[in-house]
């Protein structure tokens, strides 16, 4: 009942002065609005990157060869056997070769098209799916069939008309080769600079042997098990290659590896513009203590009144504690509201999708409240020492 009393009276006292309390409240409101604002949107952001990450697939390893490595015959097809020997955790390794070459359709082309050479298991790994047809799988290969799938964007720009499957394109290297189209892909978003709607994509013999003919691999994807750490396979993988071709002659890319180097960047760039931001919250609770002591000396005749009539030190300390503590609960409330808001504008500028950090939300009111203890301690004590007497001799 004395809280609820405490509490009543808080309200009270701050709806009778409601522009001196919104005043004492702007900082508070400031420091929790910001650090809400600051903390939602690194955690946006985070949430942004790992879904690109995710769609990249986070459980593979992408080695490329590249300079003289090529000559040395150690990145062929066959390697990408030895390396699912040499190193545990690599469920399958997938070799891709890749070109560019212009595309006809009658008198649609397409120019400087990325054409792959992927065996059937790479839509599978990329979480790959047809929007119309089929995709081609191991029989297409083996009999190097000329058939091809199309990313989204290329059909569209090679066949305005849309009915791409069944149809036979024109694929331009050295002299033009017919490929009948048997499935156009699911529209995807770019992941890791790697984009599939304006790429087309052939059985991995067919490219080999007829498009154009070559024995050495330009990229092997690695499929890590789950009972794996991806990024410690990577690592693996790193040391054995560097012991059989040495670091100049390869590339390594494991989207597991870069995520967490950037979670780590994006949590402590926003741990460190929230801590920045959280000052303002400290200058807040030094306008909370200045006007409480105003309220002390206001109330010098309230104080006296009570304790007249027999409240003890303890019950007067703990009202005027109550109304700081909840004058600064007040203004981390609004601050909260305020920096949701301004976090959903913000992520619908970006075009992130929104991610409240709930970890914001209870640190930002529980230093709210911790504000308001720290400050309003001083002028709730002085409250509590006043003599009777002499706060009715002052009032």
């Amino acid at each position: 009942m004395m809280l609820r009393e405490n509490i009543r009276m808080a309200f009270s006292s701050m709806t009778g002065n409601r522009l001196r309390t919104f005043l004492s409240l702007l900082g508070i409101m400031i420091g929790v609005a910001s650090v809400v604002t600051i903390l939602n949107l690194g955690k946006s952001a985070s949430e942004s990157i790992s879904s690109s990450f995710n769609a990249g697939g986070l459980d593979t390893v992408s080695i490329m060869p590249r300079g003289s490595a090529r000559e040395t015959m150690i990145f062929t097809e066959e390697f990408a056997y030895t390396l699912m020997a040499e190193i545990e955790g690599i469920k399958e390794v997938l070799p891709v070769v890749s070109s560019y070459a212009n595309i006809r359709n009658g008198q649609e082309i397409a120019e400087s098209v990325s054409v792959q050479g992927v065996t059937s298991g790479f839509f599978a790994s990329n979480s790959l799916s047809p929007s119309s047809g089929e995709l081609f799988g191991a029989a297409e290969n083996i009999n190097r069939r000329q058939v091809v799938v199309l990313g989204s964007e290329l059909a569209e720009e090679l066949f305005p008309s849309g009915n791409a499957v069944g149809r036979y394109i024109s694929i331009f290297r050295n002299q033009a080769k017919s490929f009948l189209v048997v499935g156009v892909l699911e529209e995807r978003d770019a992941s890791m600079g790697n984009s599939y709607n304006d790429s087309a994509f052939m059985p991995y013999n067919t490219y080999t042997q007829r498009f154009r003919r070559t024995d050495q691999v330009g990229t092997y994807v690695a499929k890590i098990y789950e009972d794996f750490d991806a990024t410690s396979v990577a690592e693996e993988i790193e040391s054995y290659l560097n012991e059989i071709a040495g670091s100049d002659y390869y590339r390594i890319f494991s989207p597991a590896t870069i995520k967490e180097m950037a979670d780590s960047v994006t949590s402590t760039f926003s741990s460190f513009l929230a801590a920045i931001a959280a000052i303002s919250l400290v200058v807040g609770g030094i306008g909370i203590m200045n006007i409480m002591l105003v309220s002390v000396v206001e109330r010098t005749g309230e104080i006296g009144i009570r304790k007249a009539l027999g409240a003890d030190p303890r019950a007067i300390r703990s009202q005027f504690l109550v109304e700081s503590v909840t004058l600064s609960l007040s203004g981390g409330l609004i601050g909260l509201i305020t920096g949701t808001l301004l976090s959903v504008a913000a992520v619908h500028v970006t075009g992130w999708s929104l991610h409240i950090s709930m970890a914001a939300i209870i640190v930002s009111m529980l230093f709210s409240g911790a504000i308001g203890i720290f400050f309003g301690w001083y002028p709730a004590a002085k409250a509590a020492r006043l003599a009777p007497m002499e706060a009715l001799a002052r009032e």
